[in-house]
């Protein structure tokens, strides 16, 4: 099965088992000094038994007075840190996987308190305008010293016993920063013309060839295209044929093959996908690529399915299939596939958790996470999954994604998980969490908490609430509540309960369907947002209305980015720092938080979405009649969609 993706790959002297390469991503897993953390080891190994062929790690640091991209990063900026390398190495050979060390520089996006509260070393002064740091220009000395780190840290690499080293030349990274005339505005032989733009990667290249010789392996990471167009400046930066240029330039140069990305920190979304973006969006990225040059070509693009990856490479469009997320989201997603296993496949849905996680694991307590595998990265911490249940009963009431997630790890623990679902169907609060539009990888979750459910014989009472009596009768040994939450309905307010009041839920469900009417959606959270959207895809003319100062309070910025240029192409109308105080029959009254005056709207229906409310009635009566009752999810606080499997997995994991 999938014989391309299954195939032999080979990149200058190096061989690997198969086309599957973990592209690199940061994880916040390494000591604060930055050696390799036994996290670290635990975390790529688990992906190199999982069947990956070629793991690249983290950008590693190579300056570590003014390099680092946070606070618990991989360097190799120091002999130091070869040892723990060397673990790493040793740890991923003897899963038959290879490993390769990528090697970086933040420039002007790396984050100045984080680096000595020195601003940060750029091509030009030119400040990134999604962090916003103080940047100061290198001087001739700084960039030809920089040269040097970038050369050291690959020897480094390389006497680990690391199989390779990757430059990283994309994202809008320092080396990208060089490469672009829209962060190099240089005027020494290091800016202007393409060849001195393109000099930085090049010596770096050349003084990796001459300190590690010719036969090491050597693959440079690209931004063929910055998408610079999605930030309104189509002319500026680097386009796909200047992208296929510095390629092929670089296979001049003896390179072994390229890794081939695109977008910077200000065009974000087009390297770190949202959910919108569909799987194999830029394929035609690697596909120009692989058409100019010689050397094998990496690609990644929202890749998912192996079927579908594996036609990319018999067609020609690259050589190997390259995914950070998905194999964050499922470490065995290679020997899955290898095994035809593909309904078992936990596929990542795009939501970004990791990418929000990650940014904010440096002011936070939250470490950098995975949505939907709550393993990931705490491989050392759920290590031990004992089998102890001996079939004794555990009842869970609810089907959503936390009562899932916990009859899964119960069934895997030999505990005989009995789920009682009031509806017809599996899902949960995930069956409205799929229906606004581009939210359909949602479906993808869903499907896999059904096989897993299926393939490890759980038993589901579909249409039953079940009584106290027929509890006490099933005798279990424990009770897991995830019946979910229910829309907030703030009843106080007067007119809620006009007959054109309509829950989010009433829109998302299908109960009520409109069609060319005129909606207010009342509060822009994600179920509001979302649920704007799906109206105006509708053929509805929505205005979206919100008491805080701006739209979608509390919403990661890429996925605020994302959906705020969807909505606004369908002329959703905004009315941020409104709030509701009445409504009327069909005219809704709010009272704007800036002055205090009101002002009076007229819609054929009004949407309350301003979120939703824990359902609580169940736990505490069970709780007095029984040892064990265990709330989950948004039963017990209304969240995420991780937030509602980790409560599940934590659970089971520990009973």
């Amino acid at each position: 099965m999938f014989p391309h993706l299954f195939s032999e790959g080979k990149i200058g002297n190096l061989r690997t088992k198969n086309r599957i390469v973990m592209t690199a991503m940061g994880n916040h897993l390494a000591n604060t000094d930055g050696s390799v953390s036994e996290r670290d080891i635990a975390f790529y190994t688990a992906r190199a038994r999982g069947g990956v062929g070629l793991i690249i790690t983290e950008c590693a640091i190579v300056d570590g007075a003014r390099g680092k991209g946070n606070t618990q990063q991989i360097s190799v900026a120091e002999d130091q840190f070869i040892p723990g390398l060397n673990r790493l190495a040793k740890a991923i050979h003897k899963c038959d996987s290879k490993i390769v060390v990528q090697i970086y520089h933040p420039g002007r996006q790396g984050i100045s308190v984080i680096n000595g509260n020195l601003p940060m070393p750029a091509p030009s002064a030119v400040e990134c305008q999604a962090v916003h740091q103080p940047t100061v220009a290198m001087t001739t000395e700084e960039v030809e010293a920089m040269v040097e780190k970038f050369i050291q840290a690959a020897v480094r690499v390389k006497e680990a016993g690391i199989d390779g080293v990757e430059v990283h030349g994309a994202h809008g990274y320092l080396i990208n920063q060089f490469l672009s005339p829209y962060t190099n505005l240089r005027e020494d032989r290091y800016g202007g013309s393409f060849e001195n733009r393109f000099r930085f990667l090049e010596e770096i290249v050349l003084g990796i060839r001459e300190r590690c010789g010719k036969d090491y392996p050597l693959i440079v990471r690209l931004s063929v295209d910055e998408f610079l167009e999605t930030t309104g400046q189509p002319d500026k930066g680097l386009h796909l044929a200047d992208g296929v240029k510095i390629a092929q330039h670089l296979e001049k140069l003896g390179v072994d093959a390229i890794d081939v990305s695109s977008g910077i920190y200000e065009s974000m979304n087009v390297a770190w996908e949202p959910f919108s973006f569909e799987e194999g969006w830029k394929i035609h990225l690697s596909e120009a690529v692989k058409k100019a040059v010689s050397i094998p070509v990496i690609g990644v693009a929202v890749f998912r399915d192996p079927e579908y990856a594996d036609q990319a490479i018999g067609q020609g469009k690259l050589d190997f299939v390259g995914s950070a997320r998905q194999h964050y989201a499922d470490a065995e997603w290679s020997n899955k596939a290898k095994a035809g296993q593909v309904g078992n496949l936990r596929k990542c849905i795009s939501c970004l958790h990791c990418m929000e996680t990650l940014m904010n694991a440096d002011m936070s307590p939250i470490p950098c996470q995975c949505s939907i595998n709550i393993q990931s990265g705490r491989e050392l911490d759920y290590a031990d999954f004992k089998t102890n249940g001996a079939g004794r009963i555990v009842a869970i009431i609810g089907a959503g994604p936390a009562g899932l997630e916990a009859a899964r790890v119960l069934a895997l623990r030999r505990f005989k998980p009995i789920i009682f679902e009031k509806t017809n169907q599996l899902g949960g609060q995930l069956e409205l969490a799929n229906k606004p539009p581009k939210k359909e990888k949602i479906n993808w979750l869903i499907d896999y908490l059904k096989n897993q459910v299926a393939e490890l014989a759980v038993e589901v009472k579909f249409n039953t609430s079940p009584t106290l009596e027929e509890l006490k009768k099933l005798n279990p040994y424990a009770i897991l509540i995830a019946h979910g939450s229910k829309a907030v309905m703030p009843h106080f307010i007067p007119g809620i309960d006009g007959p054109a009041v309509l829950s989010y839920v009433d829109i998302l469900n299908r109960t009520v369907k409109l069609t060319n009417q005129k909606v207010a959606v009342i509060g822009s959270g994600m179920c509001g947002i979302e649920t704007a959207h799906f109206l105006a895809e509708g053929g509805n003319q929505v205005s979206l209305f919100e008491m805080a100062d701006n739209i979608g309070p509390g919403l990661y910025f890429q996925y605020l980015i994302d959906i705020m240029g969807r909505i606004g192409q369908l002329g959703v109308q905004l009315y941020p720092k409104h709030k509701l105080v009445e409504i009327k029959n069909k005219t809704v009254v709010f009272e704007t938080t800036v002055s205090g005056e009101k002002s009076e709207y007229s819609f054929d229906a009004i949407v309350i979405a301003v979120g939703a409310e824990p359902n609580m009635e169940l736990t505490a009566e069970l709780q007095s009649h029984f040892e064990r009752v265990y709330p989950l999810g948004d039963a017990v606080k209304v969240g995420k969609i991780r937030n509602a499997l980790e409560s599940g997995f934590i659970a089971a994991y520990g009973l």
